[in-house]
């Protein structure tokens, strides 16, 4: 199962509205993220998969991303290690401890996922 459907919810806060959006683990998919995308739904959302957990590798750049984005940081036990409000256009933002996924999502939702809480991917 490489790239497909998934629906993101914070087993911590289950009030918080799910997240849809799509499991991104090919290369291309990482790669494109929401490059070049001019707006973005409310529950719409991409995980960036790696193999593991690590601090360079789930870095990301805004670089011709044309929106802010809501950023978390996710290890290989599901849980929150950090998370971000991503400027457009910023070259650089990286987790503060190793990470497996990125979840990138509408910037009004920052602050539905916060360090700690525990995530669940429910694959579509």
């Amino acid at each position: 199962m490489k790239d497909h459907p998934i629906t993101i919810r914070n087993l911590s806060n289950p009030t918080i509205t799910p997240i849809r959006g799509k499991w991104c683990q090919s290369f291309r998919a990482r790669l494109q993220g929401f490059t070049f995308r001019s707006n973005l739904g409310y529950d719409e959302g991409l995980v960036l998969v790696e193999t593991r957990d690590s601090r360079i590798d789930t870095s990301i750049h805004m670089l011709f991303v044309w929106t802010d984005l809501a950023v978390a940081w996710v290890n290989s036990e599901d849980i929150v290690v950090d998370t971000v409000l991503a400027k457009a256009w910023r070259p650089f933002y990286g987790p503060s401890k190793p990470a497996r996924y990125v979840i990138e999502y509408h910037p009004a939702r920052h602050g539905d996922l916060q360090p700690g809480d525990h995530i669940a991917f429910d694959h579509d």
